[in-house]
Parts: C-alpha cells; structure tokens; sequence
C-alpha cells in the first residue's frame, strides 16, 4: 500500500565542528518520503518557493515518489540554519525563515485522497486535523508534533490526539506535554488522551513503544561518526509508517518491527550531510544493517 507525507520541505544551511553546508535540501516530508520509499510508494504534500532547486523533484521521482502534490509558490523557500555542537544532541538555531511555508495550506490532491497510511509531519496541529479531513478513512495515522504547538495550541493538539492512530513526540516533549517528570508516566499519560500507540524518540538512546497493555524499547543503531544529525526523526517517522503501509493487519507486533526499521534508516541518514546518505542508500545495505542490530539484540 502507499504513503501520503504531509510536512515542510526546506533550504537549510548547517554547521558542525568539521564541516558545513548551505541551502541543503531537507524538511520533514523529504525525509520522510525518501525512508517510506524503501518500503513502498510515498506521495508528498508540501510548499516551495521559486528558489527552489530544480533537480530535487525529479530526484524524488526517480525513487517513485509521487510529487505533483509539492507547490511552487512565488517567494522563498523555508529556510532554517543552525549549528552543532560537539555533542551532536545540542543544537542551536541561528535562523528560521519561514517563507512561503508561512502561508501553507494542504490541499490533498483528489487521487492522494483515498492513501491508505499518512505520515502528519511537524505542522500546526489546526493543519493536521484539515487534513485528516481531507482524507477517506486512512488505515493508519501517524502524526509528530513539537513543543512550539506544546505550548502554543494545546487545545487543538490534544483534540488532535483524539483522531489519530499514533503519536510521534520527543522525550522533552512529552514531559512538557503531560506534565510528568518520569518519560513512562507520560508515555502513559499520552496514550490516555486518545491515539493507539504513542512512540517517544529518545535520540542516542532509542525510542520507546507504549500500547494499550504493551510496552517496547529499541535502542538507537551504533553510528561511530555522527555527520549531521539533521532529518533524523523525520527519516525515522518515514520508515516507520513505509514498513507498516506493507503489513497485511499492522498491530503491536508490526510497530515493534517498525521502530527498528527506523532505528536503521535513522542511523544512516546522520551518517551525511541533509539526505544525502538516504539518496545513495541501497536495500541491501538496510538488511545487511538489520540483521547485524538484530543480532545485537539477540539475548
């Protein structure tokens, strides 16, 4: 079955101790539909300016990448720069220039409509729930937020909540939200407001699986040489919801092997700069991966 990615696609100008780049190709729904087009067909819903560079498209296309729902608007392209510490989880943004994604309004194209999994990237929780409507019965929702719309429409977000099937959200995050101190009191917290599962990324340390009466834990894949960290969760969320778009009846068991899939593509993704490294990713090396961190997590 396919993929319907709905996010930002953004020019994003990075630093690191060793090295930089300018005007990189990224946002959350490049990445996310790159990962997801490992597993199956994915579809993009997105706003660009007209700076934007013109062989991204057709680079996405040739990885079967639906994108005639990515607009072309006069004005700049969503721009974001920031720079990396030495320890690659400690960031700080220099710069957010948002653009013509300022004005962003999905409007799903008619045959995108009827895409049986949808990926909600990080967009105002009000957009998310437009386009939930937009879209005929989905037969799983997964939807990632961040602390900006935490603390900004909260209403909305926990509206939202109601109407999806799982969340998405850091660990900060979901203290911030629940108002708990402990990561599993407010796991537990967030899945009483309403989604399935909830899922609570943990960067270097994994990300954690809360169901019904179930509960996971998947350690982060060893990277000895963390090149860019950008995109990492976004790549996360793409594999997650491509792998579970090829499941039959996706349940517990099924996200459980949907966050060591992203675990894996994560891995390689801050292994370049942007989604380059995703780009010349092949499946062999995804399998190859795998069965090395399976064999890691074998007692």
């Amino acid at each position: 079955m396919s993929v319907l990615v709905v996010g930002s696609i953004a020019l994003d100008s990075i630093q690191t101790p060793t090295d930089s780049v300018k005007d990189e190709p990224g946002g959350s729904a490049l990445y996310a539909s790159i990962a997801a087009s490992f597993y199956t067909s994915a579809s993009v819903v997105a706003t660009v300016g007209a700076d934007f560079p013109e062989d991204v498209c057709p680079m996405l296309e040739e990885r079967g990448i639906d994108t005639t729902g990515i607009n072309i608007e006069e004005g700049e392209t969503f721009r974001w720069s920031g720079v990396y510490e030495e320890d690659p989880n400690k960031r700080r943004t220099l710069l957010t220039n948002l653009g013509v994604f300022e004005k962003f309004r999905p409007e799903l194209p008619e045959n995108f409509r009827r895409t049986p999994f949808l990926f909600l990237a990080n967009i105002d929780p009000d957009l998310q729930r437009d386009v939930l409507r937009q879209v005929d019965s989905p037969t799983m929702t997964l939807c990632d937020t961040m602390n900006f719309w935490i603390s900004g429409k909260r209403d909305s977000l926990t509206q939202l909540l109601k109407e999806i099937d799982i969340l998405l959200i850091n660990d900060e995050e979901a203290r911030e939200f629940s108002g708990e101190i402990s990561v599993l009191k407010s796991g537990k917290w967030l899945l009483e407001q309403g989604p399935r599962y909830v899922v609570i990324k943990k960067g270097e340390h994994g990300a954690l699986l809360f169901g019904p009466s179930e509960f996971f834990s998947v350690p982060s894949y060893p990277v000895y040489e963390v090149v860019d960290p950008t995109g990492a969760g976004d790549t996360f969320a793409g594999a997650m919801i491509g792998y579970l778009s090829e499941c039959s009846n996706p349940g517990f068991h099924e996200l459980k092997k949907s966050l060591i899939n992203g675990s894996i593509l994560a891995s390689y993704c801050i292994e370049g700069f942007g989604a380059r490294r995703l780009l010349s990713l092949t499946k062999d090396e995804i399998e190859s991966r795998k069965n090395s961190f399976l064999e890691m997590l074998r007692p």
